[in-house]
């Protein structure tokens, strides 16, 4: 026998009957599948939401930052923030630095500052 023919014969005793290499990448195929519509696609949408509303900052929306700032802001530019984050007191940030806009009609004090000044007013 020659080299050539023995190849063919051990390339054909090598598969693995019909649909052996497509079987074989079913699972992978899957998974891939599954990463996408529960991972990737869910963060590409927040990614967008997240680009969207920065566009539509404008001054005076109240915004929390990704360190936690909370401020309005005073002026928009095209990369940049100026925030109020107190009276006269302003910071400039990057906008990709913004986390969030502040809702509206959220407490400005932190959670139980109201009650405390009531029993101090009491006493």
């Amino acid at each position: 026998m020659s080299v050539l023919s023995q190849f063919l014969l051990a390339q054909q005793a090598g598969d693995g009957g019909p649909g052996g290499f497509l079987g074989g990448m079913a699972p992978f195929v899957l998974i891939i599948g599954i990463f996408y519509f529960l991972m990737i696609r869910p963060q590409q949408k927040q990614a967008k939401d997240h680009k969207s509303m920065l566009a539509a900052l404008r001054k005076g929306d109240e915004v929390i930052t990704n360190g936690g700032v909370i401020g309005k802001i005073y002026a928009v530019a095209e990369k940049e923030l100026v925030l109020e984050v107190a009276r006269d007191v302003r910071i400039r940030i990057l906008k990709s630095a913004v986390q969030s806009r502040q809702v509206e009609g959220a407490a400005e004090e932190p959670a139980g500052a109201k009650e405390k000044e009531k029993k101090e007013e009491g006493r």
